[in-house]
């Protein structure tokens, strides 16, 4: 099994500039899902949206070309691919000729459905769609809908994940809402570096109280974990202490090395979010 510390995290490494799938690092989910109490089948359904901003290749005449990238992974993939492996191996079609971009989508679909779904009796496929630069000017930034937690005044103490802290109104009317906030911030599980974040929580059920959300949330700050780990944290959290009816947990990372992650857990089926950056990212 890869762990996290056996990855290139936090070691210097050459950047190759030919192309390399041996250097994507998959790691199981199932470890962290077990700390959680997730023994079998997850109460979620979900995927993990990443965004590639530095995605270049050559032209078979060796001319230069650069795209963006969306990849969609299932949450239901037994591995999640380590950030930095992801990096280099993108990195990797830099020297590389390529006849189109087609080609280059065809061989990043394959190559990441093979690493997420390394070990799985049955293996399908990720998304991949490929940006190129006529289209760059039609891609939005948008921030979370939703109430924000932010503009409530309140104390913070704790910075270890507090799910105590969470509470609801369980004797009353259950109630709707899409609640936001901006200070998400957990560390890097390898480096310790910092990851932002932005969440959005959609529920039905018991009223959440809204400040003790908030101090939840902040209490991942000195938390060392990669961010799909976090959401489905909070996820696991808020659906044990508050009950709802249902329940989606949705974050945007800020980037790093030309990558962002924005996973998206929820109890129910769902359309995808539209990929879309917030200012941040």
């Amino acid at each position: 099994m890869n762990s996290p510390e056996q990855s290139k995290l936090g070691q210097p490494v050459d950047y190759p500039d030919r192309y390399d799938a041996s250097l994507l690092y998959p790691i199981e989910r199932a470890p962290k899902r077990e700390e959680l109490g997730i023994a079998s089948a997850p109460p979620f359904f979900g995927a993990d949206l990443w965004t590639a901003f530095e995605l270049s290749w050559l032209t078979p005449r060796g001319k230069p070309q650069v795209a963006i990238a969306h990849f969609t992974i299932p949450c239901e993939t037994p591995n999640i691919i380590e950030s930095k492996s992801l990096k280099l191996y993108l990195g990797s079609f830099n020297g590389t000729p390529f006849a189109s971009a087609d080609e280059v989508r065809d061989r990043l679909r394959a190559d990441l459905s093979e690493a997420v779904w390394r070990g799985a009796p049955a293996q399908s496929s990720v998304g991949v769609r490929i940006l190129l630069p006529d289209a760059f000017d039609r891609e939005p930034v948008h921030e979370l809908d939703g109430l924000s937690l932010d503009r409530l005044d309140i104390e913070c103490t704790q910075y270890t994940p507090a799910p105590e802290l969470l509470t609801a109104a369980f004797g009353e009317q259950p109630v709707q809402e899409v609640l936001t906030s901006n200070l998400l911030k957990s560390n890097c599980l390898v480096t310790g570096q910092p990851d932002w974040g932005s969440v959005q929580i959609r529920y039905a059920g018991p009223q959440i109280d809204q400040g003790a959300l908030l101090r939840y949330l902040v209490s991942f700050r000195n938390h060392d974990e990669f961010h799909e780990q976090c959401v489905e944290r909070i996820f696991m959290d808020l659906w044990r202490r508050c009950k709802p009816l249902k329940l989606s947990v949705y974050a945007r990372y800020t980037r790093r090395g030309g990558l962002d992650i924005n996973p998206l857990r929820t109890s129910h089926p769902m359309p995808l979010p539209a990929n879309v950056r917030t200012a941040r990212q």
